[in-house]
């Protein structure tokens, strides 16, 4: 158990005993133990588990700031509802979760799967969180989705974009709205072979884990559809902040385009080396060399500063979708304006997967009349809704994976200020993303059943 991570908003619940592979709470009452800690009182309590030290930091910050903007709004306390306001389901009232006020403890994962865990674990048999929500790596999604699973608590991912969340190691008790690699590789490769032509070489450099595994596995097999070669596929530690030896090479491997598989405070480091050593103004094979950032973010891109124009990647979501494409993508607009109000600057991808994921566990238990995991697993599965940012969204009852467009942008060459660094180039149509759910990049594992724990 990691002592010293754990904040609490709200009154603290103690005592525990043994069961369904964890200890739980005591005052659960004999009506009540049909699921673990299940609700008794007049509050309930989710818990948020985030990287608020580590690589990704940066992005748990504004993880944060989402769920405690989500919360307000759940229990009616914010200057205004945000995107309750647009979205199409009409359950959530701002009175709680069933007539009960949120509470909340945040915990930090370190952006480290056994320090995640230790979290997560505290959560549910100290602080009596029947949902967990959170972190900005798959490592700790895949590790902390496991955890719910044995528990019987619901797991609604935060920033995870590793197939094997909701493909080798899906659960039926975790769910994601965030997009995944194979949907990067999908809406990026016709991009990259529009703007760079079909004959190329690409250099991976790759985060040494499963995000980075499947993030190469999906870009290459996307682009070398298209025509291109990869020459090299290298990995790096997650704990690397100094990439200099890893760029050295590149230029004398026989590629002309590096695809960096980072993510958060590496993308940044490595990004920032690459452009050190001159790779931007670099000729390769008679072409321009180029560098690719498959997944990243407008807060990303403010850690990159000026190295980030022209690079190209893609988003699950972008601030300005509404503002530049239309109502199609409204709720966007309204989560700007509240979580700009709130904090004085616009809300990252990170933010927005968090608050839209803690408002479809919110309206789930609603939907469903019941915390219980089981009724709010029934609840989610295959739900279509909109009027959240993306569009028109379905659950995939099969995988527990949304469904919905994917943005693909670039560094913008002269941004206006500091929050709008990147222009959207394309966004993707959900059918151009949508694969089968026995797709070899997620096989393996099955989704198995739900568990309501105790």
């Amino acid at each position: 158990m990691i002592k010293g991570n754990l904040t609490r908003r709200g009154v603290l619940k103690t005592g525990a005993v043994a069961g369904a592979g964890l200890a739980l709470p005591t005052y659960l009452s004999a009506q009540d133990s049909g699921f673990t800690n299940a609700p008794t009182g007049s509050t309930v309590t989710l818990g948020f588990n985030v990287p608020q030290s580590g690589p990704y930091a940066d992005e748990g910050a504004d993880e944060l700031r989402a769920y405690e903007l989500a919360v307000e709004h759940l229990n009616g306390t914010g200057a205004d509802n945000g995107m309750m306001e647009t979205f199409s389901s009409k359950s959530l009232q701002g009175n709680g979760i069933l007539g009960k006020k949120v509470e909340f403890v945040s915990g930090d994962t370190q952006t480290k799967s056994d320090a995640a865990r230790a979290s997560a674990k505290s959560m549910i048999e100290k602080d009596g969180a029947v949902m967990i929500t959170g972190g900005s790596s798959s490592g700790v999604a895949v590790a902390v989705q496991a955890l719910c699973q044995e528990a019987g608590v619901i797991f609604m991912a935060g920033l995870t974009h590793a197939n094997d969340t909701t493909g080798k190691d899906k659960r039926a008790n975790g769910f994601r709205h965030f997009f995944n690699s194979y949907m990067s590789g999908a809406a990026l490769a016709p991009i990259l072979a529009k703007e760079y032509g079909a004959d190329r070489k690409a250099y991976h450099l790759t985060a040494d884990y499963n995000w980075g595994y499947t993030t190469e596995e999906a870009i290459r097999s996307s682009t070398e559809a298209l025509g291109w070669e990869t020459v090299a596929a290298v990995k790096t530690p997650l704990t690397q902040t100094d990439f200099s030896s890893y760029i050295t090479p590149v230029l004398q491997s026989g590629a002309d385009v590096l695809v960096l598989n980072h993510y958060g405070g590496n993308m940044v480091n490595s990004l920032t080396n690459a452009v050190q050593f001159g790779l931007r103004a670099a000729e390769a094979n008679g072409k321009q060399f180029e560098i690719v950032v498959p997944l990243y973010s407008e807060l990303m891109a403010r850690g990159a500063g000026s190295n980030i124009a022209g690079i190209l990647g893609s988003q699950n979501w972008d601030w300005k979708l509404e503002n530049e494409l239309g109502a199609k993508y409204s709720g966007t607009n309204a989560f700007v304006k509240s979580f700009g109000e709130k904090y004085g600057f616009p809300p990252s991808q990170a933010a927005h997967t968090c608050y839209v994921q803690t408002l479809l566990y919110a309206d789930a238990v609603e939907r469903a009349g019941s915390f219980a995991p089981c009724a709010v697993v029934e609840a989610l599965e295959g739900f279509e809704f909109d009027g959240l940012g993306s569009g028109p969204t379905l659950y995939r009852a099969d995988d527990h994976q949304c469904f919905k467009d994917v943005v693909v942008v670039r560094g913008k060459e002269n941004p206006e200020n500091e929050f709008d660094l990147v222009e959207i180039v394309e966004v993707t149509p959900v059918d151009q993303v949508t694969y089968a759910p026995d797709h070899p990049q997620f096989s393996g594992g099955a989704l198995g059943t739900c568990n309501n724990g105790a």
